[in-house]
């Protein structure tokens, strides 16, 4: 490891570089620096980096074999993440050194506070051990001291946010309320978890969400309900996860969390006014009423091969017939719009379109990705006439996106 103080250094990038003659040390360190200048700003200049301390003493290993050399090099970083993964992928685009051809690889970009992390846990189990051979009788408030110690070790930083440590190399992520929230998820081996922490939604958490799976895990009260839609507001939700009635996320235990988890709903099929399914809690107009459902189906089936559209008003009277392709142009040519029925799958822009509109009901064959609605219902054949279409053909409306 480079020679450097362990209260600087946040990351190490460790490289591995083949070069096609003999090189030595200096001609390394001259075609980094020379051949990463002016890559990445002046912001994130090596030289400049390394003068106001904030990239350590390059440390390089050369061997020679056969007429050509090898070297490790590792590079201390006090920078964030994010640059240190920059300045770690500008080492790829090195591809001379000195006068010969070169391949440079990262070999690995490492936390260097993990390490730290595992000396505190491997020295709490040491101490805790001393104190139980010593006969002591609470030895196992001890140990939950020790575990809630490590726990709040796991917590890191995210632009201000509390979070688990897996955030953002996770393909997937959990939003909840505050940092208990984290702790206790943190203690029960969930580590991709953020917390909004107050009553404006990050931009930073809304950032996040774009590239990633989101889930969001609620408390079982009004303030859910409220975080909820704040959420659906700015962010991508996927999933929506509630706790038990009437309890918070940070005092659930281990089994009511899994539990919760398990039973989260696509957002698609969640009711933000009341945080339930759509299946179990129908909109006014179409409670108790039969009629609506039939007359739905009987449209969509009359529409099938024809790649057309029927606008739909309040009285159920079909408006007008228009093709798939014009729908976005036709429907500001009509008033009073209750429902769209199409013979095709539903998509996200069809969705926008009745948002946007607040029309009703969007009715389709089934789902052709995951989508969001906020203020739209959104049917199937599968919802109108459940087990009477091909399974195969109406998979998706199960699981839009899966």
């Amino acid at each position: 490891m480079a020679k450097l103080a362990q209260n600087f250094a946040k990351y190490v990038i460790k490289l591995r570089i083949n070069a096609k003659g003999i090189v030595e040390r200096p001609d390394i360190i001259g075609a980094i620096f020379g051949q990463t200048e002016g890559l990445l700003g002046s912001d994130l200049d090596l030289r400049e980096l390394q003068h106001t301390g904030r990239i350590g003493r390059i440390e390089v290993d050369v061997k020679a074999n056969k007429g050509r050399a090898s070297a490790e090099v590792v590079i201390p970083s006090s920078l964030d993440a994010s640059e240190t993964s920059l300045i770690a992928a500008s080492m790829e685009t090195i591809d001379k050194i000195g006068p010969c051809d070169a391949e440079v690889e990262i070999i690995s970009v490492e936390d260097v506070r993990s390490q730290k992390r595992q000396y505190v846990v491997e020295r709490a189990k040491e101490i805790l051990r001393s104190l139980m051979d010593q006969g002591m009788p609470e030895s196992q408030k001890i140990s939950e001291m020790v575990k809630e110690s490590v726990r709040s070790w796991e917590v890191v930083n995210y632009c201000g946010l509390s979070a688990g440590p897996d955030v953002l190399s996770s393909e997937e992520i959990i939003i909840v309320e505050g940092r208990a929230d984290v702790i206790n998820l943190l203690k029960n081996g969930i580590r991709n978890v953020i917390a909004i922490e107050g009553s404006r939604i990050p931009q930073e958490v809304a950032d996040l969400t774009k590239g990633k799976t989101t889930t969001a895990f609620l408390d079982g009260d009004r303030g859910g309900d409220l975080d909820l839609k704040k959420l659906l507001a700015v962010a991508e939700i996927d999933f929506v996860a509630r706790a038990p009635p009437g309890k918070e996320v940070e005092e659930l235990s281990r089994k009511e969390i899994f539990k919760s988890l398990r039973d989260k709903v696509p957002i698609n099929q969640t009711n933000p006014e009341k945080s339930v399914p759509l299946e179990n809690a129908e909109p006014p107009e179409m409670k108790n009423d039969e009629k609506e459902r039939e007359f739905f189906a009987s449209v969509l089936e009359g529409l099938v091969g024809t790649r057309a559209a029927c606008i739909i008003d309040r009285d159920m009277q079909v408006l007008g017939k228009v093709p798939i392709s014009e729908i976005g142009e036709m429907l500001d040519n009509f008033s009073g719009v209750f429902a769209i029925v199409f013979d095709g799958k539903i998509n996200q822009l069809v969705v926008d379109m009745a948002n946007k509109r607040r029309i009703s009901y969007v009715v389709g064959m089934g789902f052709k990705e995951r989508v969001r609605s906020v203020g739209t219902r959104l049917l199937t054949m599968r919802d109108l006439k459940p087990g009477s279409e091909d399974p195969q053909m109406y998979s998706e409306a199960i699981n839009p996106g899966a």
